[in-house]
């Protein structure tokens, strides 16, 4: 009824709009009123067209049509003799939107917001949509913790029928999060619950990361990560029963209550498996993380049931599913799981796509590929096939997706999607570096050659102690086999005169080498290299006598045939971005004979990664170095071992570790180096994979047991301190804040010590 009595009230409108009129032929058409808007405009919306008879029920749906355009405030239909007049009235358009006040957001984003809700110069103006407006711009202050925001309106009326609208907003102050209190908890301390919390009271660093100012998602993620705490603790019961969020009048504060109830603490008493295993059942028990005897924990059994579906994924089972089903005796406080296995089908991949790589050539990603189309679908062939891509560096994401294939039962198709990042850089500039001060370099630089995955390098640098010019050219697949290759063409100043510490000489070094790589497995790799070296060496009447010795038995210019075999297995989930995974790195270089130099040195070092966390990473690192003269030769002076510095024991100069004279440090052939690191996110930057903070303690030094400094004697330095590592678009940035724990009367310390670029 009600609606039918509004639809007789808008028929009613129009008509009187509309004055009565009898049935006429229009002779012509006549509009009225119009400023900015076109008369065929007006005309394209009419149901009437001239010679037509016009009827009463025409010219209702001709002011219908018309004011559904939102072009006019008023529109009345008239007829004069056989002519039809259209009589309207426009609404005003926007000629101006201004902002006074606010501070919070720039203009230009506001207005682009804006006019997704039909609010812009140029539109038409409705105090509705103004309205409407006028409430997102609050909604967005309301995001930042503004909750006095207040915005005052303001339309004055121009020339031509237009307006400018100015939008005053008073923002007020962030209301902060004054309290949050957790009620009900019993076996934990309130503090406890609390620092599980992202959400705080304001602290040290809140002013950065805004975790005083509340937020609905947050809230919501805090109450997950609480009730996640309960339930891997056994508290099978656990409820989060009402949560409170009120502010005080001033807008200023927010308290926020949390009602819990813990329940009771469940103990395991059996997991038994059943369904259709496939694989053997000891095996898929080994997988089984939650043990009977054990409180129960919820993280514990969705690592095992996902661990098991994987596992049947390895054998083609895309589809598998592991559904625990719980038995509970609420008496005893115990439960009981029977983890319910049903492979499905086994399917094999008909196809895998590659998308996103605009400039990268498809076969450079399908190359490091495992799983292969028209095979068996395996889970940890398509993640090994992930880590692979990701390890090029050539993509900033590198995301796999499968999907079953319409109308069939045992296909997948897998798509990997990459977001490709810049590889290529073109730099002139300048730099300062802790360890070499004033740095001038330039240097072009291509990893992902026209989308080839060759790797090309031409640079020059200059400091105060060194001098690199070099070309260096990378193809990682000479063969389809994955056997790389490459070349290196350099030339190399080193004078560490200015270093007061250092014993004074100086070295000319001109080179040429060709490099080989093979592939073993798939994480472990052997590379050879040739190179021919000439060095010409500098000495100077205050040099170490050990130089002088070898300038004396081998000339001031050698040359050098170098060989050099190397290992490395890479098991690292991420190039950059590490979270879990080894890498390991054996070398040996040598001074082949017919020759002037005949000397070996060989180094190992290791990675270790171990995640403590979703955004805690322990990384433990470990380098040993031997180095020593064969058949009748010496170690050269300038080949030898120096510790210290950014890439060694922080804390002390670069080099500056070791066997030293009155004339200055010398260097050693024997090096033992420690460094442990806690890795996480910059504070407030969780998402962003560019920059990465750490605290690190490190133990290290060099020796030489035919100087007299022997491992019997050998004293150690310690540090300790922090650093952030961002991979910025000019290239790895490294700052470092070091404390030597340890250091000694002749030792050059550095408390704060930097790296910016690559080291060639």
């Amino acid at each position: 009824m009600k609606k039918k009595l509004a639809a007789a009230l808008i028929g009613a409108l129009f008509a009187h709009a509309a004055h009565a009129f009898d049935p006429f032929v229009v002779r012509d058409i006549r509009v009225e009123g119009i400023q900015r808007i076109e008369a065929g405009t007006v005309f394209s919306y009419l149901p009437i067209r001239v010679g037509e008879t016009m009827t009463q029920d025409k010219a209702t749906e001709a002011i219908r049509a018309l004011f559904g355009t939102g072009f006019f405030k008023d529109v009345r239909i008239e007829v004069e003799g056989n002519i039809l007049v259209v009589a309207v009235e426009e609404r005003p358009a926007i000629a101006q939107i201004d902002f006074s006040g606010m501070k919070e957001f720039p203009a230009e984003d506001v207005k682009l917001a804006l006019r997704e809700n039909n609010v812009a110069e140029g539109r038409i103006f409705d105090k509705a949509t103004i309205d409407k407006a006028e409430q997102e711009i609050k909604r967005q202050y309301l995001t930042r913790g503004r909750y006095g925001v207040t915005i005052q309106t303001t339309v004055t009326p121009l020339d031509r029928n237009r307006v400018a609208i100015n939008f005053a907003v008073d923002e007020g102050d962030v209301a902060k999060i004054a309290r949050i209190n957790i009620v009900g908890n019993q076996t934990y301390t309130e503090e406890t619950l609390l620092d599980l919390f992202v959400l705080r009271t304001p602290g040290w660093f809140t002013w950065y990361t805004k975790n005083d100012q509340y937020s609905r998602q947050k809230l919501s993620a805090d109450l997950e990560t609480l009730r996640s705490f309960y339930l891997d603790r056994g508290y099978l019961d656990f409820n989060i029963e009402s949560t409170q969020v009120s502010i005080t009048p001033d807008k200023r504060d927010i308290y926020i209550t949390v009602n819990i109830v813990e329940g009771e603490k469940y103990t395991v008493t059996d997991v038994t498996l059943s369904g259709n295993t496939i694989v053997p059942e000891e095996e898929l028990r080994k997988l089984i993380q939650i043990k009977p005897g054990e409180a129960f924990s919820r993280q514990k059994l969705t690592d095992s049931t996902k661990a098991i579906t994987d596992r049947l994924g390895n054998e083609g089972y895309a589809f598998a599913n592991a559904n625990a089903v719980p038995d509970v005796d609420k008496e005893k406080r115990t439960v009981a799981f029977n983890i319910m296995v049903d492979p499905g089908r086994r399917v094999y991949v008909r196809r895998i796509d590659v998308v996103g790589n605009t400039k990268t050539r498809d076969e450079v990603v399908r190359r490091e590929l495992r799983q292969l189309e028209g095979a068996y679908y395996d889970g940890e062939k398509l993640q090994l096939s992930r880590q692979r891509i990701d390890r090029l560096d050539f993509f900033s994401e590198v995301a796999v997706d499968t999907q079953p294939v319409a109308g069939t039962t045992d296909q997948v198709d897998v798509t990997y999607s990459v977001t490709e990042k810049p590889t290529g850089a073109l730099m002139f500039g300048a730099g300062f570096s802790s360890a070499d001060g004033l740095v001038l370099q330039g240097s072009v630089s291509q990893q992902n050659l026209f989308g080839t995955g060759n790797a090309l390098q031409i640079m020059m640098n200059t400091s105060k102690i060194n001098r690199n010019i070099g070309l260096s050219f990378t193809n990682p697949y000479l063969t389809v086999d994955g056997v790389s290759g490459g070349f290196d063409l350099y030339s190399r100043r080193y004078d560490p005169r200015r270093r007061l510490s250092f014993g004074r000489y100086a070295t000319d070094t001109l080179g040429a080498g060709l490099r080989v790589g093979v592939p073993v497995t798939e994480f472990d790799r052997i590379n050879f290299g040739l190179a021919i070296e000439q060095t010409e060496i500098e000495l100077f009447d205050d040099s170490p006598d050990r130089f002088k010795d070898f300038v004396d038995s081998q000339g001031d210019k050698t040359l050098g045939l170098l060989g050099t075999v190397g290992w490395t297995r890479d098991r690292r989930d991420s190039a950059f971005w590490t979270t879990t995974g080894t890498y390991q790195r054996a070398y040996l270089e040598t001074g082949l004979p017919g020759v002037d130099l005949k000397y070996y040195k060989l180094n190992y070092e290791l990675s270790w990664y171990v995640p403590l966390s979703r955004d805690l990473t322990l990384r433990l690192k470990g380098e040993v170095g031997y180095a020593d003269g064969y058949g009748g030769g010496e170690l050269p002076f300038f080949k030898a071992f120096f510790g210290g510095g950014p890439n060694s024991v922080r804390g002390f100069e670069q080099g500056s570790l070791g066997p030293r004279d009155r004339d200055g440090v010398l260097g050693g052939s024997r090096k033992a180096v420690g460094n442990a690191e806690l890795l996480f996110p910059m504070p407030g930057m969780q998402q962003d994979r560019s920059v990465r903070m750490g605290v690190f303690f490190d133990a290290g030094q060099v020796w030489d047991t035919g100087s007299g400094n022997t491992l019997s004697d050998l004293k150690l330095r310690y540090s300790t301190g922090g650093f952030v590592s961002w991979n910025s678009p000019f290239g790895p940035l490294q700052l470092i804040l070091a404390m030597p724990l340890n250091d000694e009367d002749g030792d050059d310390t550095q408390k704060f010590q930097f790296m910016f670029g690559q080291a060639f």
